[in-house]
Order: structure tokens, then C-alpha cells, then sequence
């Protein structure tokens, strides 16, 4: 089904590229934009997880140099019936993490040293069962591809604004709608599937971990923390942020957010915690205010 949907939507997007590509420059504008994006979608599904890496600076960790959070996600993938992903650390103060890679046989798992210092063992679990979620929905690939296509449809859009092609009756004024509908489209086709799966995944995440309100009490110190510490990768590119545990930038649940807002998610795994019949101490809201953390350092070992 996931499969099907991706191919539905990046199907859409390139159709509206092509759109925007023949209002600047005809038919031949349109076949451009058709070989542009096809050439896009081979190139990214093939390299996604390089490319997201590679933008965060991230470091490769082994169990050697990681054991703590080599053994957290060890232990989560093959409870998850996954294949053991590569694991990276980025050096942010900014506490956040994501998945990417094409299909759970090339996937990596990301954290920041930041969130490692503000977590629990049993919340960093949580947060990669989420991630590892995200793996098996294959949720990266969708995403990591579609915030290409968007991207460049916002790039062809500007590009629009400075060219005209023919002089086709009304051409210009087509082509300035195209610029201010095709990037607004794509965007709210990105940022609606990206809302839908983060509640997918801290469904499939609460099971795979078993802990639900571990997850809720990580979302909120995360929301916390990257709210003072907004990343600086996403105020670069923010495509980037609809791959995070918890928004790059801003809150959720608005038009232009990336992801639900945290006290909505929060109260869906509360539910979810009652549904499993798990039973813990009192809300994720009241307890995270008193109790004092135990968490990993930067390269996953207990402080």
C-alpha cells in the first residue's frame, strides 16, 4: 500500500511540474520538466540517505564506540522483525532524530548529541522505535523524495517569475498563477502525508518499544528543546524538516507546520498506553516537570 501511494503521489508532483514546466516554456518547457524530474526520482531514491547525511554532518557509530545506543537499537530492530540499520550521530545542540534510506535493507538511524544529553535511556529507546517505524512504514522513502520534488517545484516556480515562453494569449498571467499555486500545492501535499505518518509511527514506535509514554515524555522535552534550540539545517533547507521526531523550527498542527502538535500526539499515545493496558505513573505533562532525568552521553554510554 505504501509502495502504491508513493507512486500516486510522485506521479502528481511530476504532473505538476510538467504543468508548471509547460506554462513557462510550452511543450518544450513541459518534456524539460518531465526528464528533469524523472531523472530526479532515479537519483534520489538511489541516494536519499546520503544526501540527508551528508547535510547534517552526521558520523557514523558501531558498537565499539556507541555500545549503549548500538544495543538500544539492536535490540528495537529485531523486536521489530528489521534488518540491524547503520546508526549516526550528529554533533547539534539541537535534540532531534530521523530515519532515511530507500527500504529497511539500506536504512540509517540519526540522533543528535543533543537529544542523547536530555533523554532517558527508556525515552532514547522510545524515540528509535519511532524512527524504526518510520523504516519499516517506509515512510523515508516518501518522504526524503517528495521534499525533492517539492523543492524543485518551488525552484521552477521562481525560475518563472524571469522567463516567459511564447506569446501564447494570457501566457503570462498562467504563468504568474502557476508561481504562486504549483510550490503552495506541493507544499501541502508534503506537510499533510508528513502529519498523517508521524501519527503511524508513534503508534508502530509505542508497540516496538512497548512504551508508549516513554515516546510522550520524549516528545515534549524534544518540542521543549527545539524550540530553544532551533536547528540550524532546517533554517538552511526547510525541506529537511519533515523528517525529524519533532519540528525543526515552529509548532504544529498549522497550515505551514510539518508536523501534528506535540500535546496532540502526546494525548494520542496517552490513549494508546490505555488501549495496550499499560499502566505508569501520572501524566507525561506533570511528570517530566519533577523528575530529574538519567540520560546516555553523545556516544550513547550512561552519565
Amino acid at each position: 500500500m505504501n509502495a502504491f501511494r508513493t507512486m500516486l503521489l510522485l506521479a502528481a508532483l511530476t504532473a505538476l511540474f510538467m504543468a508548471l514546466g509547460y506554462t513557462i516554456g510550452g511543450t518544450g518547457g513541459a518534456l524539460i520538466a518531465f526528464l528533469f524530474a524523472g531523472g530526479m526520482n532515479v537519483f534520489t531514491y538511489w541516494n536519499a540517505d546520503k544526501i540527508v547525511l551528508r547535510m547534517h554532518d552526521a558520523r557514523e557509530v558501531d558498537e565499539a564506540c556507541a555500545p549503549k545506543l548500538y544495543g538500544i537499537i539492536h535490540e528495537l530492530a529485531t523486536r521489530a522483525g528489521l534488518p540491524m540499520p547503520r546508526i549516526y550521530l550528529i554533533n547539534s545542540p539541537h535534540p532531534n532524530a530521523f530515519a532515511t534510506g530507500r527500504n529497511p535493507e539500506n536504512a540509517a538511524v540519526a540522533a543528535t548529541t543533543g537529544l542523547l544529553r536530555i533523554l532517558t535511556t527508556e525515552e532514547v529507546a522510545a524515540v528509535m522505535a519511532h524512527e524504526l517505524a518510520h523504516v519499516k512504514n517506509r515512510d523515508t522513502l516518501i518522504m526524503t523524495m517528495t521534499a525533492t520534488i517539492a523543492g524543485a517545484i518551488s525552484m521552477l516556480a521562481n525560475f518563472g517569475l524571469f522567463f516567459r515562453g511564447g506569446d501564447r494569449g494570457g501566457n503570462l498571467l498562467a504563468m504568474l498563477l502557476a508561481v504562486i499555486v504549483a510550490p503552495f500545492a506541493a507544499m501541502i501535499v508534503q506537510l499533510a502525508i508528513s502529519r498523517t505518518r508521524e501519527y503511524g509511527a508513534d503508534r508502530a514506535g509505542a508497540e516496538i518499544s512497548r512504551n508508549p509514554r516513554a515516546l510522550a515524555s520524549a516528545l515534549a522535552k524534544l518540542a521543549e528543546g527545539a524550540a530553544r534550540i532551533p536547528s540550524p539545517v532546517v533554517a538552511r533547507n526547510p525541506a529537511a524538516a519533515s523528517l525529524y521526531i519533532v519540528p525543526g523550527l515552529g509548532r504544529g498542527d498549522n497550515l505551514f507546520s510539518t508536523h501534528p502538535a506535540t500535546e496532540n500526539r502526546i494525548a494520542a499515545l496517552e490513549a494508546i498506553a490505555d488501549e495496550l493496558g499499560i499502566h505508569s505513573p501520572p501524566p507525561v505533562t506533570d511528570r517530566i516537570n519533577r523528575r530529574r532525568t538519567s540520560a546516555l552521553d553523545p556516544l550513547g554510554r550512561r552519565s
